[in-house]
């Protein structure tokens, strides 16, 4: 998979792309999706885009900024992310996409554990993080569009890799991912990693066959996301088609937005075709232009029922932040074994390794952890560059020259893969990953809390849900209001989707002699607690936040 002539960073692909289709639309966000912000929808050409771009990045280059250095964005799903990523690439400054649901803790985290050295954000946000500055004590300067840019006053270069000369193995941006060891570990991503998933899912073929110039790839997910960043946008810039960027999910609009934007592909996670299965049925439900549906985690007992009633193929993928798209595997051609956790065969530029406890390779149809890395004599391209300041968990993470993945799952006898559960201690809610250490560090700060463990349990709707188990202090009063004491405390503390949707107060939690949680009997205890009726069911109050209406 060659890489294009003379595109060896984001904003040479941007500039090559509009040069090829100046009059094709990048970019399309409809009024369902902007709203609250503008009177109309949103088209953006691909010579606007590049126009908007150049701007932008002389206005960075005349207050300093240069290769290197950091800056966090916080633009949610808005037009102004793309402009300010694309500028800030064309001058080797790489991006931190900061999440604003995120509680203040957690955004100190990113902002300090990054080093950024501005964050750039919609002029909603500035208030929250001037508190958040000032109260951890940071020294980063916080910019909006409209106001003076602030000069860069930090000399340091942090990117290890800006010696880079042609810019392709340059730091393009540092994704915060939920890891198994506690707080997110920042990966450190290439433009390489852009470019090569880019090429990976705009030539991936069979179902997911994209005609350049021609496409129209709606997509609700957030763009502090891999699949929104490397995958979507991506794809689009490589294929001079028209990206649909919604700002969430909404199932009751959602087939009419389809059809009013002609989208051609869509994005979906899990949770969307489960919950898109309970809106009542409508004859229309099949008038639309969407080829395929790609993305992962749907429930194997939804997804033939969702083929059959939307006359859409959805072609499940596995990838994560870590592998990009290079190791990424796309059940794109028949047969899919629909319904069965298929997500298909590796591509013949991937070696694939399923492996046991030892890292002993497991015999065919048996389950074992997921190692993948790239054939030849590069087996990292296109794969994340590392963890930010966390060399040991990068090492650990590519043990024998593989990217470990935590992620088990078995080959059939036709070479398919079929994934069957998650090694790792994460819980996987409606495509984001949650870190059970993390959430256990948060909920064991409570008064009333001696000890705490946390799993995941099965969801119809989300995939999993966050469950907690609870020992009590003695001395504390009987679990009167606990539950709901508890929930409350979590979302003071961390970003509403990690709270606890289950809880249930027990004598002992499963500990190994070392009294750590014995993670597969603490998963059979949260099942079994749950389908007893044993727990607080708390999901009604694990709620997004009331979104700020911007006149």
């Amino acid at each position: 998979m060659a890489t294009p002539d003379g595109q060896n960073t984001l904003y040479d692909l941007v500039r090559s792309t509009a040069e090829k289709y100046p009059q094709n639309h990048f970019l399309h966000i409809p009024i369902v999706a902007c709203s609250n912000y503008s009177d109309s929808s949103i088209d953006l050409t691909y010579r606007q885009l590049l126009q908007r771009v150049d701007q932008c990045r002389d206005g960075y280059a005349d207050a300093g900024y240069r290769v290197g250095q950091r800056v966090a964005l916080m633009l949610e799903n808005r037009p102004a992310f793309f402009v300010h990523w694309f500028a800030l690439n064309a001058l080797g400054v790489s991006v931190v996409p900061v999440n604003a649901e995120l509680m203040p803790d957690e955004i100190a985290h990113l902002i300090g554990h990054s080093d950024c050295c501005l964050i750039t954000c919609l002029s909603d946000h500035t208030a929250m993080l001037k508190n958040i500055i000032d109260a951890e004590s940071l020294t980063v300067p916080i910019y909006t569009d409209g106001q003076t840019r602030p000069k860069v006053t930090s000399s340091i270069d942090h990117d290890p890799l800006s010696a880079d000369a042609d810019g392709l193995h340059r730091e393009c941006a540092v994704l915060y991912t939920s890891g198994s060891t506690g707080k997110p570990k920042g990966c450190v991503l290439t433009n390489d990693y852009f470019i090569t998933s880019g090429q990976w899912y705009s030539s991936l073929g069979g179902l997911c066959a994209m005609t350049s110039g021609a496409e129209r790839l709606l997509t609700p997910l957030p763009l502090f996301h891999m699949n929104a960043m490397a995958t979507s946008t991506m794809a689009m810039l490589m294929t001079g088609g028209c990206l649909i960027q919604l700002e969430r999910f909404h199932p009751s609009s959602w087939w009419s937005t389809v059809r009013d934007t002609q989208a051609t592909i869509i994005h979906y996670l899990g949770i969307m075709p489960a919950l898109l299965l309970q809106m009542e049925q409508q004859l229309s439900d099949s008038q639309h232009q969407v080829k395929f549906g790609f993305g992962a985690g749907v429930n194997p007992c939804h997804q033939a029922p969702f083929e059959a009633r939307f006359e859409i193929p959805l072609v499940e993928a596995w990838a994560m932040t870590e592998s990009g798209c290079s190791g990424a595997i796309a059940a794109n051609r028949e047969p899919r074994h629909v319904g069965s956790c298929c997500f298909g065969r590796a591509s013949p530029e991937l070696d694939v390794m399923l492996v046991d406890e030892q890292g002993i390779e497991v015999p065919m149809g048996e389950a074992g952890e997921l190692w993948v890395r790239r054939k030849g004599p590069s087996p990292r391209k296109g794969f994340f560059y590392g963890y930010l300041k966390d060399p040991q968990a990068t090492a650990d993470t590519w043990r024998q020259g593989y990217l470990n993945t935590g992620d088990i799952a078995r080959q059939g006898e036709d070479g398919q893969y079929h994934f069957v559960d998650r090694k790792k201690n994460i819980i996987r809610r409606s495509g984001e990953n949650i870190s059970c250490l993390e959430v256990e560090g948060f909920i064991a700060q409570h008064p009333w809390v001696a000890q705490v463990a946390v799993a995941p349990v099965a969801d119809e709707i989300r995939g999993e849900e966050v469950m907690a188990l609870i020992v009590i202090n003695s001395d504390s009063l009987q679990n009167v209001g606990l539950a709901t004491d508890i929930l409350s405390f979590c979302l003071t503390k961390m970003v509403y989707y990690k709270a606890p949707g289950y809880l249930a107060v027990v004598p002992e939690l499963p500990l190994t002699a070392s009294k750590k949680p014995r993670r597969a009997e603490l998963k059979i205890l949260c099942e079994k607690l749950l389908q007893t009726g044993q727990c607080e069911d708390l999901r009604a109050g694990k709620k997004r936040p009331a979104k700020k209406v911007t006149i």
